[in-house]
Order: C-alpha cells, then structure tokens, then sequence
C-alpha cells in the first residue's frame, strides 16, 4: 500500500462545519471514508497557516486515492493537495535505476 501526504485548507462552509462537528468528529469522517476504500488514516492534524488539516494516508493504489480526493473536493467544503510519498527503501531503489535523458537545449 502507498502514503499519501493530504493537505487541506478549509472554505467559509467547511470551518463551520468543524465548529459544528469538532475536531474529532471531522477526524473520524476521513477514517471512515479512508477505511471505506480499503485504506488507513496514519495520522490526521489541524494547522495553522497556509494549511487548516493535514493527513496521511495508506491506499491501495493511485486510484483510491484520487477518489478520495475528489470525493472531498466535490463537498466544495475544503481545497485538497495529495502528495505520494516515497520511502527510503523506494528512493534506494530508484537511485539504482539508470535513464537516459538529454536536457533541454543540449
């Protein structure tokens, strides 16, 4: 299974919501819709600043996760950002693997 880092920032309707719901009640809603697509909530944070809610998430595949996130962004209750995230091991991996590639304008 891949992790998926999940920023979120919140509109005028989602903050409402969360003050309605609380904190918690908003966690357990992606649990049970993370759960619901076969995956895990690793961990689940507010913050402040650019982002209102920070989450990362186990998937089955590239596929659960954007229909993740375009499930939520269809609530029209908060903006997402998904970002796969890579292991050590992967990066290892990866680093192994030779390309060729010319650079533009070479």
């Amino acid at each position: 299974m891949a992790k998926y880092l999940i920023q979120g920032s919140y509109t005028v309707d989602g903050v409402k919501g969360v003050l309605k719901e609380g904190g918690t009640g908003r966690r357990n809603a992606v649990e049970s819709a993370v759960k619901a697509l076969g995956g895990r909530l690793d961990a689940f944070y507010f913050a402040l600043g650019e982002d209102d809610v920070v989450a990362i998430v186990e998937a089955e595949s590239n596929i659960s996760a954007a229909t993740f996130a375009m499930g939520v962004a269809a609530t029209g209750t908060v903006r997402t950002k998904t970002t796969v995230l890579l292991t050590p091991e992967e990066i290892d991996e990866a680093a192994k693997k030779t390309m060729s590639f010319r650079a533009a304008g070479q």
